[in-house]
């Protein structure tokens, strides 16, 4: 039985991942940093199959001690601080988890498990103010915020490991994926939670920022295989996983309202506060590697995906 260490195991891909390396007979270890206020909301089908130990992207010696103690096949690195608008607010604190993080998960495993094989989830948003469209491997990057700066460390010092460690060392270079386990900071999740509220009576408005800006949305459940199959390849590389077709905000909002039967327009505002410092208009990536190499392809359309979460957030609703 191969043993997989996730960090991130409590967000969204990690909740996705660990549901599938059970799957394939994995044993899970996720690593979750002490704090104040615990949530596993999204593990808690899991409860009693994967198993959670402490460690912490800033202690680079609870690293090594956690890879010791696990002695991982696969390690997937999905902790970070990973709200864009957040890193604005906390650019510093970007910079320890989201770059200098990825560095001592690295040096750690090259000390305590070397022959591991490690994923590093990297970030459309690197590409920031694109140079070409749509953006494959070899696309130039240019992160227009901390975060893709942050992400844009963490994955050239992977590639400087790989290199120069000789280390089994991927990176997923993801485009934006979305699915029931979304926080409700986001702006996909945003948006179908408050269609949810919205439907019950519970509120009228949705506020939301740049409704131009168009994105590049897949779903988390087909994102995850992609990575579990990075690690899988005989030589290690990078690759661009996403759909190859671009949506705007304001067609999420209409797909969403739409669904459940409502007019968007009649309940959506544009509030300048959502907008952001420098704008990442246009993100659309080029997946032919990972189709070509991997075999992998997406599963769930734009449409589908949309639906999907807000039968989620209205089932929530329901539930309680």
């Amino acid at each position: 039985m191969k043993t997989a260490l996730i960090t991130g195991i409590t967000g969204q891909d990690g909740a996705h991942l660990a549901s599938l390396l059970l799957e394939k007979g994995y044993s899970v270890v996720g690593m979750v940093r002490r704090s104040s206020t615990e949530n596993f909301e999204r593990l808690e089908h899991l409860a009693g199959r994967i198993e959670l130990k402490q460690a912490d992207l800033l202690d680079q010696l609870s690293l090594i001690e956690l890879m010791q103690e696990a002695k991982p096949d696969e390690i997937y690195n999905l902790a970070a601080q990973s709200f864009v608008p957040t890193s604005w607010q906390q650019p510093v604190l970007t910079g320890e988890f989201t770059a200098l993080g990825v560095t001592r998960m690295l040096d750690a495993m090259r000390i305590a498990c070397p022959e591991a094989r490690f994923y590093q989830a990297s970030s459309s948003e690197m590409f920031g103010k694109v140079r070409e469209s749509p953006q494959n491997e070899q696309t130039p990057f240019y992160p227009r915020s901390p975060y893709g700066a942050a992400k844009a460390y963490g994955h050239f010092i992977t590639v400087n490991y790989r290199e120069s460690y000789n280390l089994f060392a991927c990176s997923g270079i993801l485009f934006n994926h979305e699915g029931e386990f979304r926080g409700k900071e986001f702006v996909t999740r945003k948006i179908t939670h408050m269609v949810a509220q919205i439907k019950h009576g519970r509120a009228d408005k949705l506020f939301l920022g740049n409704l131009d800006a168009k994105r590049d949305w897949g779903y988390a459940g087909d994102y995850v295989r992609a990575m579990y199959l990075m690690l899988q390849q005989p030589v290690a590389d990078d690759y661009v996983v996403a759909t190859g077709q671009m949506h705007s905000v304001r067609e999420f909002c209409q797909v969403a309202f739409g669904h459940v039967g409502l007019d968007w327009e009649k309940h959506v505002e544009v509030d300048p506060q959502f907008l952001r410092p420098a704008e990442v208009e246009r993100l659309c990536g080029d997946a032919t590697k990972a189709r070509t190499v991997l075999g992998w392809k997406p599963e769930v359309d734009f449409e589908g995906l949309v639906k999907r979460m807000v039968d989620e957030d209205m089932r929530r609703m329901v539930d309680g």
